[in-house]
Order: C-alpha cells, then structure tokens, then sequence
C-alpha cells in the first residue's frame, strides 16, 4: 500500500501544479477534469501526510527518550504512545480510502421493474416496489423521472422504466438488482392463502453519449400511435418510438410523451445504458455473472430479497440480512438495507486488499 500511497501523492502534487497552468485554467472541460481528480486524491494524501507527521513526532520522542528520566520521560512515553496510536489509526482509514473506486459512482440510474412469477399479483408487486423507489428517492433529494410504463390489467405494472438522478444514486441503488420476492394474500386471492410472488429489477448506470458510439447505421426506427392500457388510442398522432439496435438486436420503446422527439430522446437514454452494460459483461465475465444474478429468470427459487407480509419481514439474500419493519421500508426508509449491503461490500474489498 505504501507504494499505491507514494504515487497517490505524487499525482495530487502534479495536479496541483497543473491546476495553477492558465492553460489549464482557460480551458473549462480540462479544469473540470483534474480538479475532480484533485479532489478525489485529496482525502487520502491528507491521512498520508498526518500519519507521516505523527509517525515523525514518535520516532523524535524515542530518540530523546534515551537520555530522559522522571517526569520528562513519562511525557515522551505518552507522547510515544498516543502518536502510535494515531498512525495506526490512520492506516486502517487509509486502506479505506485506497479502497477500489466504483467506476460509475456519480453516475445517475436507469432502473427497469417488471412483474415475473405470480400473473397479476406480481405485476401488483412490481408497482409495490417502483413506489417504494419514488419514496426512497425524494427522501434521499434526489430527481425521479419515469420514463416508459405498461400498466396492467388491475393497476400493477408489467414493466415501468425510470431514471434517478442524484450525487449518490449510484451508490446506494446498484445493490438493488435481480429478483425480489413477496410472501402476502394476493387480493385476487379469495380463500386467504398467502401466495408467493416477483418482480426483477434491473440497475444500469446512465452514460453519455461519448461512453457509447452508436452508429445511426445501425439503428431501426418505428414510429407509431401510442396507446393505453386494453389498447384504447390515447394519441392522434404516431407519437410512440421503437427503436432496434440490429448488431444486438436491443429494442427499447417508448410512448409515455406526447412528443416524438421526446419519447425518441428518452429511448436513447435507455438504449446507451444497456448497450454500455453490454459491452461490460463481455468485456468481463464478473460483470457478465452479475448481470446474470440480476435478472435471473424471476422465478420464486431465484432472489435477492424476500417481502414477507406476515411476518412484516424483509430479508436479503445475499448477506443474510433481516430486518422487521416491511412497512417501513415499502414506504421508502430502504437505508437501513442499503447501509448492510454497502458494509458488506466495504468488507470484502478490505479482504481482497489484504
């Protein structure tokens, strides 16, 4: 870790000379740049250089310590003692920050909920849970925009997908991935059984347009009249977008906007997310498997987390984590999960470290 920390600083004192180059300050994108860097590394040069300090202050204390007695020497030993316990303090918060960066953390979120196993009372789910995202996202302050929707018969959703915008959206979202299962008497349930149900979700970080070259070659495009639910007209002009990415064969369709050209903008939106995540998990079989685990099939043996009404339980799979207040956590206050998961990850990577 020690040399990671020495070239660490070596960048930050190279940035810090190139952000006072007025070349570097006339040009906006470039400044923009390296003072994010700059800022990144800055935390962590900042630990590295108190424990440098204090690791100085206690090798000056033992090196007087030799020709010191009485009073003296015991202010040298404590000195000795509380400046080891610094640095040793501030290791363990520098293998925190040394941790590996998540190449999308800023990014915003597209997320897709659609209902799997269950008929109607999964789809009901799939609304249960889009909610409980539009909750935890305006407490969080961030901006949710929902993209395109199918609404079901009763109400639920086959399928809803939704941008979330926010500093922190990434980080705390991307756990939500895969399938999620719900244990309750559906209301289409006339004997009182308790049924169990899902609905996948999927979490993909939006890009931009220069992540991803998309050659209008290679797109297919439809246009046609919007409709609603049981197929009733709600548009009198050909508002609704298809749009077919032939090397993939990815569709992604839109028709919520009365705008051709906004509902052609929000496909797009889409359609670089997951051709972007595409192209992640061919490039990576870690990611492929990932993807694979979000998903999954959305069958009841494959899930990430259980809502069981009965018990006012919500368990996640993946760490073994359980908390009582179902409610709660439907009504948006989802941290407590995210906050397990995040944890776990920190944990892991520290392993990995050592």
């Amino acid at each position: 870790m020690l040399d990671r920390l020495i070239h660490v600083v070596d960048e930050y004192e190279t940035l810090e000379q190139q952000l006072s180059d007025p070349e570097v300050l006339a040009d906006s994108d470039q400044l923009r740049r390296l003072s994010k860097r700059y800022n990144e590394l800055a935390p962590v040069v900042e630990a590295y250089r108190r424990q440098q300090a204090r690791r100085a202050d206690a090798d000056a204390a033992r090196e007087m310590l030799t020709g010191a007695s009485g009073d003296e020497r015991d202010m040298l030993v404590a000195e000795i003692d509380e400046a080891s316990s610094e640095v040793a303090a501030l290791e363990d918060e520098l293998r925190e920050l040394m941790l590996p960066v998540d190449p999308h953390d800023g990014k915003n979120v597209i997320m897709e909920i659609r209902g799997a196993e269950g008929g109607e009372e999964a789809n009901l789910f799939a609304r249960d849970l889009y909610e409980m995202y539009v909750a935890y996202a305006a407490g969080r302050g961030w901006k949710l925009t929902t993209l395109s929707s199918a609404v079901s018969d009763m109400g639920g959703f086959n399928d809803i997908t939704f941008e979330v915008r926010g500093e922190t959206a990434w980080r705390n979202l991307k756990f939500e991935g895969g399938p999620h299962r719900v244990q309750r008497v559906p209301v289409t349930e006339s004997q009182g059984r308790i049924h169990t149900s899902s609905a996948t979700v999927t979490v993909l970080p939006e890009v931009d347009e220069i992540d991803v070259q998309i050659d209008d070659r290679d797109l297919e495009i439809d246009v046609y009249r919007a409709s609603g639910p049981g197929g009733q007209s709600v548009n009198t002009t050909d508002s609704a977008v298809r749009i077919t990415h032939r090397p993939t064969g990815v569709v992604v369709a839109m028709q919520d906007e009365r705008s051709q050209l906004q509902n052609k903008a929000r496909a797009m939106l889409v359609l670089r997310a997951r051709l972007f995540e595409l192209a992640e998990r061919e490039r990576s079989r870690e990611l492929s498997d990932e993807r694979k685990s979000q998903v999954g099939g959305g069958g009841r043996s494959e899930k990430i987390r259980t809502y069981n009404y009965k018990e006012n339980r919500v368990t996640d799979h993946r760490i073994g984590f359980t908390v009582y207040r179902l409610s709660a956590i439907l009504a948006g206050d989802l941290q407590v999960v995210v906050d397990a998961l995040a944890a776990d990850e920190r944990a892991r990577l520290l392993a990995d470290g050592e």
